[in-house]
């Protein structure tokens, strides 16, 4: 019967001629016409003979280079069939964006490894060497087609305000994923894996998935952010190694198994930054040393060593300093001018005030952190800015004057000189 079918396909033209013979005799019977009479009307249309035959072949020729055509582009998975009804999804909704979904889901699997260090460089303030290298290791494992674990699992360790959790978020946002974010220090009980993974039957939640099995059911595709996940406790961490070795994880209220090779978990840790900022310093040039050192310092920390061992690649990111502050302190500025409802000019914070940022982190030491550096900046500037705000500006620039105060002037759509709105620079 299988090979039967292909074969009545490939007769169905003839069976057609075969068909429309058949349907001319039997109209002719049925109209009582003479063999004379169908003579006499084939010769007086004999003039339209020589065209219907040029149409026919021209005709015949399309079809067979649409057929050919076609046979290529469907194994390149290029073709698109486009009926003369209007197609289901043209209808019903935006099937051009529809299109493009598809096609960028496709082209993930090949990413511009180039591209997004370039992306993730302008955003993530002093780490360009982990911004490059978590750029080509994401490369490398995207382009597999048979993987069963996750894209990639990946520690950011170093101090705190690096940039580690900011650059999580931005490969999310790089990469068109969800991000989905979990605060491991909420997670220091042995009963907290049932936010994660669920409770079992006959135990209150049971009734709803948890929260990390239900968000990979519905985008298995997410970026896993585990903040400061060296706080969460031995129990959480057993649950993850499944995930992170099987390539599974089970929902407890329900014994589903969801798929985890599609996810990338990335982890983040504040311990051994001393130690690791040494080993970074020191084995730049030999990664494989790097990285056997960092896990045995880690280990010494108390890391789990069964986390460590399912670990892909250990990024260490070093401590802000020189033009890293100046910039970040720049962008803080800017993001903290926009979030009163203002813009800053071009040009517009003065390099005395970034000096100052620059030196008031120094004097903290190793410890400080960008969240010092934020909180710096809010004891300088804020007050202006909700003066300026309260005055109707639309947009600002810092000044730092002589006498020490920080002036955010005014230069809204009517003036480019306004009024100096003061705030004393706390020392």
């Amino acid at each position: 019967m299988k090979g039967l079918l292909p074969a009545l396909n490939r007769l169905m033209p003839l069976m057609m001629v075969i068909f429309l013979v058949l349907a001319s005799i039997q109209i002719a019977l049925s109209l009582h016409l003479s063999l004379h009479s169908i003579t006499h009307v084939l010769q007086w249309c004999a003039p339209a003979w020589p065209i219907l035959a040029v149409s026919g072949i021209i005709l015949t020729v399309a079809g067979l280079l649409f057929e050919t055509r076609a046979e290529k582009l469907a194994r390149k998975g290029l073709l698109r069939r486009r009926g003369f009804i209007m197609d289901v999804l043209a209808r019903l909704t935006n099937r051009a964006a529809l299109e493009e979904m598809m096609a960028r889901e496709q082209r993930e699997t090949t990413i511009d490894a180039e591209e997004l260090a370039a992306n993730l460089r302008a955003r993530v303030i002093g780490q360009d060497q982990v911004c490059e290298d978590v750029a080509a290791q994401l490369r490398r494992r995207l382009a597999l087609q048979v993987r069963g674990k996750p894209v990639g699992i990946f520690l950011l360790a170093g101090p705190p305000g690096t940039g580690k959790t900011y650059l999580a978020k931005q490969l999310a946002r790089q990469l068109e994923r969800p991000l989905l974010h979990f605060d491991m220090t909420q997670m220091s009980s042995p009963h907290a894996a049932t936010q994660l993974f669920g409770s079992p039957k006959g135990y209150v939640g049971s009734d709803t998935y948890g929260k990390l099995t239900g968000g990979l059911k519905e985008k298995p595709d997410a970026v896993v952010l585990l903040d400061e996940i060296e706080k969460a406790h031995p129990d959480v961490f057993k649950k993850f190694l499944t995930a992170w070795n099987d390539g599974h994880i089970t929902e407890a209220s329900t014994g589903q198994q969801i798929s985890t090779v599609r996810a990338i978990f990335v982890l983040t840790s504040n311990i051994a930054t001393d130690a690791l900022t040494e080993i970074a310093d020191r084995l730049h040039d030999d990664p494989d040393r790097m990285r056997a050192e960092s896990v045995e310092a880690l280990r010494q920390a108390g890391f789990a060593p069964e986390v460590l061992n399912r670990l892909d690649r250990i990024f260490i990111f070093r401590p802000l300093q020189g033009l890293d502050i100046a910039r970040v302190a720049a962008l803080e500025i800017e993001t903290m001018i926009e979030s009163y409802g203002l813009k800053v000019e071009t040009g517009g914070i003065d390099a005395t005030l970034l000096m100052d940022v620059m030196r008031r982190q120094s004097r903290m030491g190793d410890a400080a952190s960008a969240r010092d550096l934020v909180r710096s900046i809010e004891d300088m500037i804020s007050e202006s800015l909700i003066v300026a705000r309260q005055q109707g500006a639309n947009m600002v620039r810092l000044v730092k004057e002589d006498d020490g105060a920080v002036v955010a002037k005014v230069a809204d759509n009517r003036t480019d000189e306004g009024d100096g709105i003061h705030a004393r620079l706390i020392p």
